[in-house]
């Protein structure tokens, strides 16, 4: 039982859906208790227990954890005694929670925190619908249906409400996404009369929603940092839960957009807080304590699999992203063998909650979460999940864990077989000053992976690397000037085929240039050709430029400049130059600045708190920014080149051509900002900032990082 009383990708076809997301904002209804107040995000005024206007998306039934195939493939792989399915089933039938004869216990009130609690009578009765609800499916005994009806029936026509300390925010989620599993299991019962079915839609609606809305809108009235990344994960899991049970395709959709846009800790981007080379991915909690790691791995993997068997394919969101930190938490979990546990790379992280600088307590914990995540990646897609093979295999056949966390029996209702034939992916490849280095996916079947490098894209190939195994990761320390790699499997069966190829090239690359000649109009072309016009806010902005041609004219009040998405994304060394002309000497306004809303960005101003030019990048909403400042401030009323550069760890800050200040052990690039960044010249992410007031010109973005030489010749050009 988890308890916390603090207050406060892969190029794999994808099957079609009805409908595409109406990705929106958090339509979102407060409790009203009073206590919250803090919000996060739009608030588009939808309420619980109304049906969502002009709502077209059909959801599948069933569809959370199990859909009626994964039922089929159940009854079939026990029918046949097969493993690992058999002994899941064993297990299943042999838990005191699964069989016939007990009665409920509903409660008009569940209580989680503080004086009273009660909860676990609740989460016991869920356990014991769900287990008597996949005995239905797998066996067709009608018995263990009808005696799921009761215990569904007794809480929905008992339960009024869930209180309690934060906790209740806890109760409502973690139980809240179990009960929703439950019923929509039983959904298709002919047994469970309608007026039930709609009666229970009710509960859920009525007294677990508003709790999951409210958490998400205000955090208990805490800044948004004050709370784990558990607390969003169990809501999450269950406002989607509760989405697909009761039709209501506006509840769904909150908890896709908050999963892809939200900014707390929970949301995809910061739920796995850092990745390593080669795809470990540092869990949020994991310098917390590994229990509440695990319980995390559980609820995202629920919240997870659930959008996926509604055709949302959120597992594969950020190249992996969550699949990155299941193998970070599984290996840190990991026996070596010689009384210890393997290591993993730690990067010192920083919150509301304090700093930590090694991994949380709690190490070897054995949670029943893994065979979900394993067979996905392993089971549906190919992707080598060696770590998390390795915790299921520890705990098969899975149980429920007792305590209410999960609800367990993953061997019985999620392994697959293995896929065969499949090849490297997702290879990454990212400069670093005078070295590349690349990562990728493997494969389940792999001995070793070999590096091929070609001087050319589509090779010839040469071999640059053997038998890399383990952590997914080479580093070409001599590379050439171009170059194009690839990433084969090797097995005793012979070598897979090859990987994407990526290519790198260790001069510095013009990837964007604005150079504001346009004389009318909302659009700055890109001079380079590669990506969409960049979108002024008003039509006439331009003036004289600092030499010939034009600039654009920013008013402080409303102006910015929109840059195409994502056109860092990818970066790790780079250079960023551009002159300005400041009209107001106005602190933190942003000369750019990108990012995915406060929690994760990259910015330079010309005046910070004491008035110099500071450039930041930071992944954690401000607790671990890495700052480059300059010695002296930049004038108003005259043209004054800027420039960033990043080279290796290497962060540089000119100011009219010259270094004037410089930090060497920058671990941030942008591309660990991650997907979904958006991109302002003269706007922050930050609401509350001010806007830039003064003319920009010559805008351009480099792939690598210029020398000081180079840059110094722009800031004459």
């Amino acid at each position: 039982m988890t308890h916390d009383n603090n207050q406060g990708a892969l190029p794999f076809s994808r099957r079609a859906f009805m409908l595409g997301i109406g990705a929106g904002g958090l339509g979102l209804q407060a409790c009203s208790n009073g206590e919250e107040t803090q919000a996060d995000s739009a608030d588009a005024g939808r309420s619980a227990g109304q049906p969502s206007e002009g709502a077209s998306r059909v959801f599948v039934h069933p569809g959370l954890l199990h859909t009626e195939a994964d039922f089929t493939r159940m009854r079939e792989k026990v029918a046949l005694g097969a493993q690992p399915w058999t002994d899941g089933w064993n297990a299943l039938i042999a838990n005191g929670r699964s069989q016939l004869g007990a009665a409920p216990r509903p409660l008009a009130q569940v209580v989680r925190g503080g004086d009273g609690s009660n909860f676990a009578q609740m989460y016991i009765d869920i356990a014991r619908a769900y287990q008597l609800a996949l005995r239905w499916k797998v066996s067709q005994d009608a018995r263990y249906a009808d005696q799921a009806v009761v215990f569904l029936n007794a809480w929905s026509g008992t339960l009024t409400s869930i209180v309690g300390n934060a906790d209740r925010f806890l109760a409502a989620g973690i139980y809240g996404y179990q009960f929703a599993n439950a019923a929509e299991i039983m959904r298709s019962y002919s047994g469970w009369a309608a007026e039930d079915f709609k009666r229970f839609q009710n509960m859920m609606l009525t007294v677990f929603y508003p709790w999951n809305a409210d958490f998400l809108k205000n955090h208990n009235g805490a800044v948004i940092t004050n709370y784990w990344a558990n607390w969003d994960q169990c809501t999450l899991a269950s406002m989607l839960s509760i989405g697909v049970l009761c039709d209501r395709e506006d509840l769904y959709d909150q908890a896709l957009a908050y999963y892809r846009n939200g900014q707390g800790h929970g949301a995809g981007l910061q739920a796995v807080y850092h990745v390593h080379p080669g795809n470990l991915g540092q869990w949020q909690e994991s310098g917390r304590d590994q229990g509440h790691s695990t319980l995390g791995i559980g609820l995202a993997g629920a919240f997870l699999e659930a959008a996926w068997n509604q055709g949302d394919d959120l597992y594969s969101y950020d190249n992996h992203r969550f699949l990155a930190g299941a193998r970070y938490v599984a290996k840190s979990n990991l026996p070596d063998g010689n009384g210890g546990f393997e290591g993993v790379p730690y990067l010192p992280y920083n919150n509301k909650q304090g700093y930590s600088t090694v991994l949380g307590g709690g190490l070897g914990i054995k949670r029943p979460v893994w065979e979900l995540v394993l067979h996905h990646y392993e089971g549906r897609l190919g992707i080598a999940a060696p770590e998390v093979r390795q915790q299921a295999l520890q705990l098969r056949p899975e149980y429920d864990g007792d305590n209410g966390d999960q609800l367990g029996f993953g061997t019985l209702t999620f392994a697959r077989d293995p896929v065969a034939g499949a090849r490297p992916s997702g290879l990454t490849a990212r400069l670093q000053a005078v070295k590349v280095e690349l990562s990728w996916w493997g494969v389940p079947d792999a001995d070793s992976y070999t590096v091929k490098r070609g001087a050319r894209a589509g090779g010839p190939y040469a071999v640059v690397a053997t038998g890399v195994t383990s952590v997914l990761t080479w580093t070409d320390t001599a590379p050439l000037a171009s170059a194009w790699y690839v990433v084969t499997a090797v097995n005793g069966a012979g070598e897979s085929g090859t990987s994407n190829e990526v290519a790198v090239s260790t001069q510095a690359q013009q990837l964007l240039q604005l150079t504001f000649d346009e004389t009318t109009g909302t659009a700055a072309v890109d001079a380079t050709g590669q990506w969409p016009a960049s979108k002024t806010v008003r039509a006439d902005g331009w003036a004289a430029g600092r030499k010939a041609g034009h600039s654009v004219v920013l008013d402080g009040v409303a102006d910015f400049i929109a840059l195409p998405a994502n056109v860092i994304a990818s970066l790790s060394d780079f250079t960023i130059a551009t002159w300005v002309f400041l009209d107001a000497a106005t602190t933190w306004a942003r000369v750019f600045d990108f990012g995915s809303g406060p929690r994760r960005s990259m910015f330079l101003v010309a005046r910070n708190a004491q008035g110099l030019p500071q450039f930041s990048i930071d992944t954690e909403h401000g607790y671990v920014a890495q700052n480059v400042v300059g010695q002296t401030a930049v004038p108003t009323g005259q043209w004054t080149h800027l420039a960033v550069t990043l080279s290796g760890q290497l962060a540089t800050l000119y100011v009219d051509g010259v270094a004037v200040g410089s930090k060497a052990d920058v671990v941030y690039a942008p591309y660990h900002l991650g997907v979904g960044m958006a991109g302002f010249i003269g706007k922050s992410q930050y609401a509350t900032d001010p806007l830039l007031k003064g003319k920009v010109d010559d805008f351009s973005i480099y792939a690598g990082a210029l020398g000081a030489a180079a840059v110094a010749a722009l800031a004459t050009g």
